[in-house]
């Protein structure tokens, strides 16, 4: 029965620890190489539960995220840009790790971009 009962302790411990480490509300930065060079990027994420809300901002204005997702440490979502009268969508996925973000982007046929987001103090 003790037995049982530190097991279930040392799970709810487990499982509070996880939460706090997926935290990412706040602002970040990267820069993220592309085809024209190097864009500097700010992510702005609030998260609510396994909810997150949030915006890109780039030189070229501020996207809403959409088809967000966070799942342990794992954060993925979608950005859809209007490009010269046409709309292209970004899919980002990210592994958290403390005050960083490893990110995969994948645009359209596009090789994916790899970049760190780092959390602003």
């Amino acid at each position: 029965m003790i037995r049982k009962l530190a097991l279930a302790a040392l799970l709810v411990t487990l499982g509070t620890v996880s939460a706090f480490a997926a935290d990412i509300s706040g602002k970040w930065t990267a820069d993220v190489p592309g085809r024209n060079g190097t864009q500097t990027m700010t992510f702005n994420f609030t998260v609510a539960g396994s909810t997150v809300t949030g915006k890109v901002t780039t030189a070229r204005g501020d996207a809403d995220i959409t088809d967000r997702k966070i799942d342990g440490d794992t954060l993925t979502f979608s950005q859809t840009m209007a490009m010269g009268g046409n709309s292209m969508t970004a899919t980002y996925t990210g592994k958290i790790d403390g005050d960083t973000i490893k990110f995969s982007r994948a645009m359209g046929t596009r090789p994916a971009a790899e970049f760190t987001a780092t959390r602003v103090k």
